[in-house]
């Protein structure tokens, strides 16, 4: 009995805003879809082009503006204040955003800020209750960065 309840109680959470940081039903999306396809190929300009389009039509899109931002900061010469921007509208948006977490903790790694990126790591780890992938890639990547910055 309680075992159905946890698996369903994970079900609601997955479908709240995990399953590869969407916000639920986003796979569907072809918006989603097709950047995330323009971004596998490292296609960054594409991405932010279709994303850009999909926002001016669709502002409250907190997948949109995750992966935007995403498109953004992976691409050449990033605008991190713009970057920013977008992740916390993804969040603004649905605070229970799993990618936009992981992303925006991996956004304050690159700019060196350690303490903001422990923040949406300990959001993540309320929200995932049961653990989640965006979590273990963050805490892996705050791992690597400290590794690294050493005294």
């Amino acid at each position: 009995m309680i075992g159905a309840a946890l698996l369903a109680f994970s079900a609601a959470a997955l479908a709240a805003g995990g399953g590869g940081g969407s916000s639920g039903g986003a796979n569907d999306d072809p918006v989603v879809v097709a950047a995330k396809a323009a971004i596998e190929k490292k296609d960054w300009a594409g991405a932010q082009a279709q994303l850009k389009q999909a926002l001016a039509a669709k502002p409250n899109n907190a997948d949109y503006h995750n992966l935007y931002a995403y498109s953004m900061r992976k691409g050449p010469n990033p605008d991190m204040d713009l970057v920013f921007k977008h992740y916390n509208e993804a969040l603004r948006i649905n605070p229970k955003h799993t990618g936009a977490h992981e992303y925006i903790g991996e956004a304050y790694l690159q700019v060196g800020d350690l303490a903001k990126a422990k923040e949406h790591l300990a959001a993540l780890n309320k929200i995932c209750f049961f653990g989640c992938e965006e979590y273990s890639d963050l805490k892996k990547d705050i791992a690597e960065y400290e590794a690294s910055h050493k005294q």
